[in-house]
């Protein structure tokens, strides 16, 4: 079946952009006396840890999070009789318990549960690499992935994190804002050129992201990895709310954006109406 005729026929129950239901930018702030500020703060502590630096000292903590350095110092010394924590002399790194953290949520939430079958199926029926995410903040988090044996990039894995503004699930993700909040994400951005493709331009990415908005889906040539030509979709519930987004990556020298198109966007349609059914 062409690309053109999957599409006609999906047009047909497709929900039209205008009637689509928005994601939220923001969640809904609680009243300060019922927060707890410890646990806020100490998964600030967790957070300060990254790629970048995976060792850090009690002055980098504090730094970091903000914190005083004698707060920085009980938070550290906490996660350390916890098991979260590792200390050498004066550097600090996470211990591999953390992860249990993640694992609570992969093996608890329904959207993963749900979303991973439908996206092996789509990969090992392209045999292409895909992956599901969700926009936390500036970022997309990967919540399900498999490389349909097609090993392309550390990005593709669950518990990923990478810039929404660069890769095709964020555009997708941010396409279904309405336009002013989508807008205002993108004022509040620091645009930095990950590749020499990268759009850094504001107002190229606003042009973007209504496209994807008018299309459906988005496109990515490697903005966000050289060699990583991305498509995505996103994903809407029985009420039309946008949850998450689906993509397909192949590498450039497989593929031309225009091929990866007609080839992957017929399924990844299909996914996405019968995900629809079950989210």
């Amino acid at each position: 079946m062409s690309a053109a005729r999957a599409l006609d026929d999906l047009a047909s129950v497709a929900v039209p952009p205008s009637s689509a239901a928005t994601v939220s930018l923001e969640p809904q702030t609680p009243l300060k006396r019922d927060l707890v500020a410890g646990l806020e703060k100490g998964l600030a502590v967790i957070e300060a840890f990254d790629q970048e630096r995976p060792r850090l000292t009690i002055s980098e903590v504090a730094a970091r999070t903000g914190l005083t350095r004698a707060a920085a110092r009980r938070y550290l010394l906490t996660l350390s009789y916890l098991g979260f924590v590792s200390q050498d002399r004066k550097m600090f790194a996470l211990t591999p318990k953390v992860l249990r953290l993640g694992q609570s949520y992969m093996h608890s939430a329904r959207l993963p549960r749900i979303v991973e079958p439908e996206l092996h199926k789509l990969a090992f029926a392209l045999k292409e690499a895909s992956a599901a995410g969700v926009l936390d903040g500036n970022d997309v988090i990967c919540i399900a992935a498999t490389s349909a044996g097609r090993v392309l990039s550390q990005h593709l894995q669950s518990g990923g994190r990478v810039p929404a503004y660069c890769s095709a699930n964020g555009r997708a993700l941010l396409a279904a804002l309405a336009p002013e909040d989508a807008d205002a994400w993108i004022a509040r951005q620091t645009l930095e050129p990950v590749t020499p493709h990268t759009i850094t331009n504001p107002d190229r990415l606003r042009t973007e992201v209504a496209r994807a908005r008018t299309l459906g889906y988005a496109s990515v040539d490697q903005e966000l990895e050289l060699g990583l030509r991305t498509l995505a979709v996103p994903l809407k519930n029985y009420r039309g709310d946008v949850v998450a987004a689906l993509n397909i990556s192949i590498h450039a020298s497989r593929m031309s954006m225009e091929q990866l198109v007609e080839h992957a966007l017929p399924p990844l349609l299909q996914a996405q109406q019968h995900l629809r059914m079950l989210l």
